[in-house]
């Protein structure tokens, strides 16, 4: 190859480089197979509402309630979904509504943690349980979670924990409260979801919520050493005996709680004030025995398993809310 040939295809490739590197973010770059990200609509952002009757919470049927309640006679499968923990499934029910079928240990506690977030006013995703049912092509699965795809429900990519719209205020800090009451050690941004959803009167609202609720009900993994944080922080899920015998609050010091947390990102578990995790508290004690119960009926859990978790979740309850008393 001559000289001047050589010199006329490194001029090609830095073009190629140079154009390549002033992509801008977020643009899709052909052949790549790159998805374009989405910038959410306008809208009123929304992460907690107070329920004007709480003792009228059903906790067996969840946000979705009996309306919602997915036709599981005939299902056809649609795609298999990637990314998580959990095996999960896209299909469509009877009544032509679109789920996402979660298999596997995380089904279980994410039914009941849901309904529980939703109880204290936040907005959740919709899920229920079938303790057995049949996916065509995909064989026969046992306590599967399935989580509605509405149609009129625009989806978009995580919200950061660390920079909201709410951030300082009394609702953030509750819902840390709720993930330490859960047990939810997997918390990260990853795990959030914007929903736009077309209000009552015609308004877009903006729902954050916590979407993946799977990692609950278990113990907190990690601990707080510096080669611990090195490590990959990991905990136990769907373990009623682990959740039972865990540690919940440490104390309370110059007005803050110290929760006995050592998840991923338990920086968010700090600050947070004796105040906060009383209102946090307060909101779930509003609830009866048999609904708090419900939510883990919900779930399919045995009845000694029931007791077992509702009564670490009511006594959890107390302590939030005699927290700094």
């Amino acid at each position: 190859m001559s000289r001047s040939a050589r010199v006329r295809i490194s001029f090609v490739l830095a073009c190629v480089l140079t154009l390549g590197l002033s992509v801008p973010a977020g643009a899709v770059q052909e052949g790549k197979g790159k998805k374009k990200e989405e910038v959410p609509p306008q809208g009123t952002p929304v992460l907690w509402r107070d329920h004007t009757d709480v003792a009228a919470l059903d906790l067996l049927l969840g946000p979705g309630g009996a309306e919602m309640q997915p036709d599981l006679s005939r299902l056809t499968f649609l795609k298999e979904e990637t990314g998580g923990y959990s095996k999960k499934y896209r299909v469509r029910d009877a009544k032509g509504r679109v789920w996402v079928a979660k298999i596997g240990k995380e089904a279980q506690p994410e039914t009941a943690a849901s309904r529980l977030v939703w109880a204290a006013g936040y907005v959740t995703e919709v899920t229920y349980l079938s303790p057995r049912v049949t996916i065509p092509g995909k064989g026969t699965f046992e306590n599967v979670r399935f989580e509605a795809r509405p149609e009129n429900v625009k989806r978009f990519d995580a919200w950061r924990w660390d920079s909201n719209p709410f951030a300082g205020t009394r609702e953030l800090q509750g819902l840390k409260v709720l993930m330490a009451l859960i047990e939810n050690w997997d918390i990260k941004d990853d795990n959030n979801r914007m929903l736009a959803v077309s209000g009552g009167q015609g308004e877009m609202e903006l729902h954050y919520v916590v979407s993946d609720l799977g990692a609950t009900f278990g113990k907190t993994g990690g601990q707080n050493s510096p080669m611990a944080m090195l490590r990959q922080v990991k905990g136990s899920r769907n373990e009623p005996a682990d959740y039972a015998s865990d540690k919940f609050i440490e104390g309370v010091e110059a007005g803050e709680v110290r929760f006995d947390f050592s998840g991923k990102n338990s920086h968010l578990m700090r600050g947070i004030k004796a105040e906060d995790a009383q209102w946090a508290g307060e909101l779930l004690a509003r609830l009866s025995e048999k609904q708090i119960e419900d939510a883990f009926r919900a779930a399919n859990y045995t009845p000694e398993e029931v007791s077992l978790l509702a009564g670490a979740v009511k006594a959890r309850i107390t302590q939030l809310v005699s927290a700094g008393r």
